[in-house]
């Protein structure tokens, strides 16, 4: 009888097993094991857990006047996955109803359960998170101790209890703790599953989202939706993928590409529905995809919203080859994807801001210089048309051609040859002015004349040597302008003598702040604000300043090959 007795608990602890593992199936335990079940879930589950000790005790073993059950499994896991209020609950009811039953030990059994479901449920409280599986053992078979001794305390005679515990005690202590530890343990390694399966789905979205990122930094459009779809068809296994705007199929990748063409306007009913909802819509069957192509092969289809501020734009579309089709995990990886997507169009048109107020800062500095420069240059070619017309000629020959210059080749790479010659326009105009006072020095080497960099990086740097160094002073003024190439980056200095900046002002410079109204500061800041967007941290702005000694700016530019954009921003 004593083996009996363990290989019929046993047969009992594999059906509990098994209802264990198809809750592990519902959103319901993910909740509640989640801690995130609400009143009503609780409730569901208090039910559900007495319903199973209940079935504990039918499938229960009649010796001796009572019942030798596993009752207890589905209390105890009642509490230590749901806190004490389901595990006393479900106690109640559980224990309610073996009360009801009658028999000697009634009373006692009924009770022991309600005291094992709160056991249970504060241990599950004190060890949350940490519930392993000789824990859940020990608490299962101390929880069985207790049931014993109660039924030693209440159940009368006093004699045929402790006839009854001597048999049933330690066949139920052991394979009740067992079965408890089995269904906490089924449970944990489920959710763990889960939990890999959807850590694994959320590094492929990123892992997307990182090839993507280049891509939808230029908008979402027939060609980039073309290319995104593709990416994702490559790394995933579902049978197709397509993006859409409001409007029409902007790509289609994968089965069913020879009829779900770019450009077809939106049929599908569901895409209709997520475009006007902004959620996440299935479309289950063919008819719901509404195909009206009898052999196309999707069955069917996850809609996924793609978001730009408060608006949707677009979606995008996850094919199954097979009805209903779409498994949570699709669900969560398209909905994890979208996320990504409608992120990743925030920043394309956020860095497409950017780009447009470093174009209104670009035409600023030359708007700012122009006037100034232009007004000093035509006064200096004046001077010159009486006492020298060949030079005042030179002179407006060298202007057009700085203004020629000027306007093209902020718009553009240019080689550092270009760049000098543009500087050199520049001077001429103003070595005319300063006559004496101003003597440059050019010290390249040939190899950095044919590297290139942004146009218009210098010439605004000599300028605001020339009119903040080099003007203010009664004595000679000096430029050395020295490029070289180290360590495959183009290094170029420019150096003035001139009254230099106080360390104040070229803090804030430093710091990009406008310092005065003259503009001192705003070439500066143009020229490290173009090259950080273009290069990131590879290139290099470097300002150093004594007062009454001078300037040195220090820049490094990299390679034009190594540019996050392969155009100025305008």
């Amino acid at each position: 009888m004593f083996w009996g007795l363990f290989r019929n608990l046993a047969l009992n602890i594999s059906l509990i097993v098994t209802v264990a593992y198809l809750m592990t199936r519902t959103k319901l335990f993910r909740r509640m094991l989640l801690g995130k079940a609400n009143m009503h879930e609780k409730l569901f589950l208090v039910l559900f857990f007495g319903f199973l000790g209940i079935t504990g005790t039918y499938s229960g073993v009649e010796i001796k006047g009572a019942l030798a059950n596993s009752r207890v499994i589905g209390v105890a896991v009642g509490g230590l996955l749901g806190g004490p209020l389901v595990g006393i609950a479900a106690g109640f009811l559980a224990g309610g109803h073996r009360a009801l039953l009658g028999g000697f030990t009634a009373l006692a059994c009924g009770i022991a359960t309600i005291v094992e479901g709160g056991i249970a449920g504060y241990a599950g409280r004190e060890f949350s998170g940490n519930l392993s599986w000789k824990r859940s053992l020990l608490i299962g078979m101390g929880i069985e101790v207790v049931q014993m001794l109660i039924i030693l305390l209440l159940a009368r005679p006093y004699a045929a209890a402790w006839d009854l515990v001597k048999d049933i005690g330690l066949p139920m202590i052991i394979m009740n703790g067992i079965g408890i530890s089995i269904f906490v343990t089924v449970i944990h390694d489920s959710l763990e599953e889960e939990e890999r399966i959807g850590a694994v789905q959320a590094q492929k979205a990123l892992y997307i989202a990182n090839l993507t990122l280049p891509i939808l930094r230029l908008g979402l459009t027939k060609e980039t939706a073309r290319r995104v779809a593709e990416i994702i068809y490559d790394q995933t296994d579902v049978a197709a993928v397509a993006l859409t705007d409001r409007e029409q199929i902007l790509a289609h990748v994968g089965k069913g590409s020879d009829h779900h063409e770019a450009g077809h306007v939106i049929q599908t009913l569901a895409t209709h529905q997520a475009l006007d909802l902004g959620e996440l819509k299935l479309a289950a069957t063919r008819v719901e995809i509404g195909c009206p192509d009898p052999n196309c092969p999707l069955f069917s289809a996850l809609v996924v919203p793609l978001h730009f501020r408060q608006s949707i734009v677009g979606t995008l579309k996850i094919y199954r080859e097979r009805a209903r089709g779409i498994s949570p995990v699709d669900w969560e990886f398209g909905a994890g994807l979208g996320m990504l997507f409608s992120t990743q169009l925030e920043l394309a048109t956020l860095e497409a801001r950017a780009h447009l107020v470093s174009k209104a800062e670009l035409k600023a500095l030359q708007a700012q210089v122009n006037p100034h420069f232009l007004f000093n240059a035509i006064n200096t070619v004046v001077s010159f048309c009486r006492t020298d017309p060949e030079k005042a000629r030179h002179l407006l020959l060298q202007l057009g051609d700085f203004f020629r210059k000027n306007l093209k080749s902020g718009e553009k790479f240019v080689t550092l040859r270009e760049e000098c010659e543009h500087i050199r326009a520049y001077l001429a105009i103003e070595q005319a002015r300063f006559s004496e006072r101003l003597c440059v020095r050019e010290e390249i080497t040939d190899e950095a004349l044919n590297w290139r960099l942004p146009g218009l990086t210098l010439q605004p740097l000599v300028e605001n040597a020339i009119k903040h160094g080099i003007y203010p002073m009664s004595t000679l003024g000096e430029i050395v302008i020295s490029a070289y190439i180290e360590e495959n980056t183009l290094v170029v200095q420019i150096e003035d003598n001139g009254v230099g900046i106080p360390s104040e002002k070229l803090t804030r410079i430093q710091a990009g702040v406008e310092v005065s109204t003259s503009g001192l500061g705003i070439g500066l800041q143009n020229v490290a604000q173009r090259l950080q967007i273009l290069y990131g941290k590879r290139a290099d702005f470097v300002i150093e300043s004594r007062e009454g000694t001078g300037t040195q700016i220090t820049l490094r530019i990299p390679p034009v090959a190594t540019a996050e954009r392969f155009e100025i921003p305008k």
